[in-house]
């Protein structure tokens, strides 16, 4: 079980001081709390080692889309949450995380086709660490491309990590690896010595 915390409301600074120390929210809309969560092996995506398909590869060169930056990040946020489905990013998840990108510690990657919202991705920044919330698509690879476009990104501003919480098969696919909580705790202390301009 990964879940060191519960509690009945969440804030900006509750969550930035949470990702400061390696944990992250989730909500339960069901219940109406959030849970604070520390897996004992973190899931990364090493930057230099980012793994892109042929199929990728060809959607990249192809660019039949606009990529851009904080330009809605709520829009993405809402369409993570899948609202048909009963998603841990609730309202008042919608409403902290908007107030961390306002700050400058929230962003978001958007992805448009013909300048429709087809895929994106978002999540916190804090020192030279990323953490990838979630990511979405409405057309196929657009999230890829979301994906894609951050790493590059972030590549570009100097960032020494991605962390997207929990390895699974897809997220394989582009090198995505899992550490134990104390290498990550050693690789976030050091991120968050580094200063970075999303």
């Amino acid at each position: 079980m990964d879940i060191r915390n519960v509690t009945q409301t969440l804030t900006a600074a509750m969550t930035e001081d949470a990702y400061r120390v390696g944990l992250f929210p989730m909500g339960n809309p069901e219940d109406g709390f959030v849970t604070w969560h520390r897996p004992a092996r973190r899931a990364i995506l090493p930057l230099d080692h980012f793994h892109i398909s042929h199929s990728l590869r060809h959607t990249l060169k192809k660019a039949a889309f606009e990529v851009s930056f904080d330009q809605d990040f709520e829009g993405v946020m809402r369409a993570c949450a899948r609202p048909e489905e009963d998603s841990w990013i609730t309202e008042e998840f919608i409403e902290v995380y908007g107030e961390l990108h306002r700050a400058g510690k929230a962003h978001s990657v958007e992805v448009r086709i013909d300048g429709a919202l087809v895929g994106g991705v978002y999540g916190v920044h804090l020192g030279g660490a990323f953490f990838a919330e979630s990511k979405f698509h409405r057309v196929r690879d657009m999230s890829k491309v979301a994906l894609a476009h951050l790493v590059f990104r972030l590549k570009e501003r100097g960032f020494s990590l991605l962390e997207v919480q929990y390895l699974t098969p897809h997220l394989s696919q582009f090198g995505v690896t899992e550490i134990t909580n104390r290498e990550y705790q050693k690789v976030l202390a050091a991120a968050l010595e580094v200063r970075c301009d999303f």
